[in-house]
């Protein structure tokens, strides 16, 4: 399992803003016959329920260590101390069976994801905690505690990053020759049908590209974090707690580092992401879309309402649709970050009528993500333990990167990417 890091990384001191932005690594992957086997979605896209149905039957699937739960009586805390060993266990007996091998040399890993006709290519990399820290690799959201302290616990169990945090950066001719250079090539690892997407992954391993890719990378000099904020946040607590206790630190150890995947920008895709509210703040339907009404205009629609532009919202309760349309008015001469429409809809909806004031930690809200498209929102109002669902216009790729340029941060749970990448098929060890 252990390949030895490198004896040095120019630079990389975690205070040093001369420190690299990402580099090389030696990654845990699949054995190439057993990567369809393996393969699974991420942690966080399915519950404990749906992943042990989509696991059934198959011993090496990764929910195994992302979802150890399900290897455990129905009910189990999934935050339970038996989880976290439970994950250990199940990777140590995939590393034990050759199921997952460690490469033993350094790389870069391209890998390609691709749902009906739309295709993204990225490079995976160990990506700097340092760099992180000093916004190199910019955020724009906050985290909600028990979610990150989850992460926390699952990379000090299984002493790996094995979900990857997906980044984007700006288009970079260096990066995308690079990628056409290896991906010419036959692959090292393709799978079909995972999350409703094909992933396709090439290993760069020879020395001269490694240090192409890591120089076009520093040339690019910024990372946008658009799904995995958790991930990276967790990442930065296991690093410190590390560095603490390591009378020696270099600077060079592999927990100063973390598991992303980088795309360019233009390439990807934003979903919508929704929202279900429990109750109706002790309002009855009537009065409540009355309150409604003072910030919006409502309409009963026949249809599932799916926004088809800005400042424009769905909302579903007691087996009916209405079309919202926010008064013009109310979003004018506004901060970048106050004119995005999870902001607005929190504003004048959310926060006033239904009373939540702290969306990241209030257990009166969920969120969900586009891929499951309205009757996602259907099914769990119907289900009756939500009073009432809230569908949005997806949040553009220029808005993202403008509210982290400008170091604001969005709102909980304002972008949905799609397609999700797979857990299982790239881990970074921390040695």
């Amino acid at each position: 399992m252990n390949a030895s890091p490198p004896k040095s990384w120019p630079n990389s001191s975690p205070n040093s803003s001369a420190g690299f932005l990402v580099r090389p690594f030696a990654a845990l992957r699949p054995a190439f016959q057993h990567a369809q086997a393996v393969a699974a979605p991420p942690y966080d896209v399915v519950n404990s329920d749906e992943a042990r149905e989509m696991a059934a039957g198959k011993e090496w699937s990764f929910f195994h260590v992302s979802k150890a739960e399900i290897d455990l009586p129905p009910g189990t805390d999934p935050y339970g101390d038996a989880v976290y060993a439970k994950a250990r266990e199940n990777l140590d007996r995939m590393i034990d069976g050759g199921i997952l091998v460690r490469d033993t040399q350094e790389a870069y890993y391209i890998y390609r994801v691709q749902m009906g006709d739309h295709q993204q290519t990225g490079v995976v990399a160990a990506a700097s905690v340092a760099a992180y820290k000093e916004n190199r690799i910019l955020r724009h959201e906050l985290t909600r505690p028990a979610k990150e302290t989850d992460r926390v616990r699952q990379i000090e169990a299984v002493n790996a990053h094995t979900g990857p945090v997906f980044v984007t950066h700006r288009p970079n001719a260096r990066i995308m020759a690079i990628i056409e250079r290896a991906t010419a090539s036959a692959p090292d690892c393709a799978v079909t049908d995972v999350g409703n997407a094909d992933h396709t992954i090439w290993v760069i391993d020879d020395a001269a590209e490694v240090a192409q890719m890591t120089a076009a990378f520093t040339e690019a000099g910024t990372l946008y974090i658009a799904d995995g904020h958790h991930r990276s946040a967790a990442a930065e607590r296991v690093a410190d707690a590390r560095r603490s206790a390591n009378d020696q630190p270099t600077g060079d150890e592999n927990y100063e580092t973390f598991l992303v995947v980088s795309f360019p920008d233009d390439e990807v895709q934003i979903f919508d992401y929704n929202r279900v509210i429990r109750d109706l703040n002790g309002q009855e339907k009537e009065s409540f879309l009355e309150a409604v009404g003072k910030a919006f205009d409502v309409q009963r629609s026949e249809i599932p309402v799916r926004p088809s532009a800005p400042r424009q919202f769905g909302m579903y309760m007691d087996g009916e649709w209405y079309h919202l349309k926010l008064s013009a008015a109310l979003a004018d001469d506004l901060p970048p970050v106050d004119c995005l429409d999870v902001s607005l809809m929190t504003r004048h909806l959310i926060e006033p009528i239904l009373g939540i004031t702290d969306p990241r930690v209030d257990p009166r809200i969920d969120f969900v993500g586009g891929a499951r498209g309205l009757e996602g929102l259907e099914i769990r109002v119907d289900g009756g333990d939500w009073a009432v669902a809230f569908s949005y216009y997806p949040t553009s790729m220029a808005d993202l990167m403008a509210v982290a340029d400008a170091g604001e941060i969005m709102p909980p749970k304002t972008t949905w990417f799609e397609p999700k990448l797979a857990d299982g098929l790239v881990s970074l060890v921390l040695d």
